[in-house]
């Protein structure tokens, strides 16, 4: 069969109708191509945040710890998610928190109470856990030891209960005149409390202070055990350390300051709320420690390779509003090395 040849018009048509296909399809892959790319992109890794106590009186902490995240190259919002959960004081809620953070996939805990770390590890040996206690991990079982923790925990030990001899000691340097001291403390959490009472028993016999002994692990505790304090009136009161007691600090406050009773405490934000003194860990500064290993993890590190930091900044605080209106006069030599006086 012979072909005839195109026409000129014909051979324009077609070579029109070939170009506009062609057009067609390369702009239907620069449409697709951004959808696709971005269905590659992995999404932003969410840290897992879970602390037994309420976000109140926490802004400074929270603060040091984004800051330990920044300084590792991640700012919440921008490439990191952060799923708080706050058990509102009530440590039985933290193993079905834990378990949430599990099922939503998160890349790293950050457990800041000892209960909270307790209640990450039960629910988890795959996910890292970067914790911040106040108690011996060690002796909590949560590492193997501090310069090699194994597993999937480090953190940092904010050393509360190691400081209760210098507590006591800044306690008698506000009240000289004290022989008997009241102390209370939470036999919930013996992984703080046992260490911290048997450094201060030894501390008091050295100072010749008699001690008396209360227990509260609730609110209606508490104030059972100031009833019964003030019916064989001490000369001072020692707070123990731990989570409990800090989310009890405005009725803390308040009680001492309704008997008039000189306490210290070995957190600030007692302090903060009119308690009268303070000794501890900076929580702002270890949280950001917490923060950075955080980053870190995120960028690869495993926590068995990274070693438990303790704490190396302390600060002492003095609320001299209270001591004034409990009739105290802060010695000079309290002054000179205090942190920060509120005045």
């Amino acid at each position: 069969m012979t072909t005839r040849p195109l026409s000129p018009l014909t051979m324009l048509l077609s070579r029109h109708t070939r170009r506009r296909e062609f057009i067609t399809l390369l702009g239907g892959a620069a449409a697709a191509w951004p959808l696709a790319a971005r269905a590659q992109q992995p999404a932003m890794p969410i840290i897992g945040f879970l602390n037994s106590q309420s976000p109140d009186g926490f802004a400074g902490p929270l603060r040091g710890f984004r800051q330990g995240l920044k300084e590792t190259g991640y700012v919440e919002g921008e490439n990191v998610t952060i799923e708080y959960r706050w058990a509102e004081n009530q440590p039985e809620r933290l193993p079905a928190m834990a378990a949430d953070l599990i099922r939503r996939r998160v890349a790293v805990i950050a457990a800041m109470s000892t209960q909270a770390a307790v209640a990450a590890k039960a629910a988890t040996k795959m996910v890292p856990i970067a914790f911040n206690v106040g108690g011996d991990p060690v002796r909590n079982g949560l590492v193997a030891s501090l310069p090699r923790p194994g597993g999937n925990l480090t953190g940092v030990n904010f050393l509360t209960a190691e400081l209760a001899a210098k507590r006591l000691e800044l306690l008698r340097a506000l009240v000289p005149a004290a022989t008997r001291v009241a102390t209370l403390f939470n036999p919930a959490t013996p992984e703080i409390t046992e260490a911290s009472s048997r450094d201060l028993h030894t501390a008091a016999r050295a100072m010749d202070l008699k001690i008396q002994v209360f227990n509260a692990s609730t609110s209606g505790d508490i104030n059972a055990a100031f009833a019964a304090m003030m019916r064989d009136r001490p000369d001072a009161l020692f707070v123990g350390p731990g989570p409990f007691f800090n989310g009890r600090r405005v009725q803390l406050a308040q009680l001492t300051a309704h008997h008039s009773v000189p306490a210290i405490y070995a957190q600030r934000e007692h302090v903060d709320v009119g308690g009268l003194i303070s000794y501890g860990a900076n929580n702002a500064d270890a949280w950001q420690q917490v923060g950075l290993y955080v980053g870190r993890i995120l960028k690869g590190a495993k926590p068995a390779d990274l070693p438990v930091v303790q704490s190396s900044k302390f600060e002492l605080v003095i609320n001299a509003e209270t001591a004034r209106m409990l009739g105290l006069t802060v010695p000079p030599s309290l002054v000179a090395i205090a942190d920060e006086v509120i005045e």
